[in-house]
């Protein structure tokens, strides 16, 4: 029987950090008697830089990680990102707001929450129809119509257990989010959900930051008949005052610790493995 395929997938858009590390390293682990695979998600042009994918692959080699070739990246499936948007037409519409715009429209008391993507959107567009959709418009799933029953997703993580979301938590909590961006084109969700898919994923490896955009790639999954994933959310690595990691904290960036002289272990115990 085939072991898990789970996958690593870091932007090119900063150098990789022990919060990095710390993933690699579980999705290698978690792919032990499987396979572990590498897949860039370069879909933000503008930050993506060839010098940051360069940099990840020596990071990860240094690690004494490896991985299939070639490597998939975002930036080469865009066709079959614009597939997957064809088909979800019936649960989409496009939307020309921008991020003024939507905090002018929850300006009311009784609005604002925020769902897995920030603000949750009010519906300004949603009246909208695909057949008006031009370049400058972004694409969003009218989540009222897509949801026509309760999702449950598998958790090995954090959150260890199967989980049921209902429609009015997806519709009231998550609202109708971007599935296309202006001079993107696919949004995270879709593209993830795609790839995992194409590339045969079993397991979904990452930090618990995103479990709550789980249910969002449950359902892109249903609505495009692909097949499910279990999901395996990890702990987050802090700074010392809690927060977590981001690129630009330099100081703590894996070739940094490279250049002062440490070595795998010394990375691994770091992170606590």
């Amino acid at each position: 029987m085939a072991g898990p395929v789970t996958r690593f997938a870091p932007s090119p858009t900063g150098p990789l950090h022990l919060g990095h590390a710390f993933s690699a390293l579980t999705v290698w682990d978690r792919a032990k008697n499987g396979t572990a695979l590498l897949r860039i998600e370069d879909l933000d042009r503008s930050r993506a830089r060839p010098e940051w994918e360069a940099q990840i692959f020596d990071d990860l080699h240094w690690l004494g990680l490896d991985w299939p070739l070639p490597v998939l990246r975002q930036s080469d499936r865009q066709p079959a990102y614009d597939a997957a948007l064809e088909r979800l037409a019936p649960f989409t519409y496009p939307c020309r707001c921008t991020r003024a715009d939507i905090r002018a429209a929850l300006n009311a008391p009784q609005e604002g929450a925020l769902g897995p993507d920030g603000l949750i959107y009010p519906g300004t567009c949603r009246h909208r129809s695909m057949a008006e959709a031009g370049p400058e418009d972004a694409i969003r799933l009218d989540m009222a119509k897509a949801m026509t029953g309760a999702l449950s997703f598998l958790e090995t993580g954090v959150h260890a257990g199967c989980h049921a979301v209902s429609a009015d938590h997806m519709i009231r909590k998550v609202g109708d989010v971007i599935l296309s961006r202006r001079g993107m084109g696919a949004a995270y969700h879709l593209a993830v959900v795609v790839d995992d898919a194409f590339q045969g994923v079993t397991e979904a490896v990452r930090g618990v930051d995103l479990f709550d955009a789980t249910p969002i790639h449950v359902l892109l999954a249903r609505l495009l008949d692909l097949p499910p994933v279990t999901y395996h959310h990890h702990r987050l690595i802090r700074d010392e005052k809690g927060r977590r990691l981001a690129k630009r904290d330099d100081a703590r960036a894996l070739a940094t610790f490279r250049a002062e002289g440490a070595t795998p272990d010394d990375i691994r115990r770091m992170v606590g493995l």
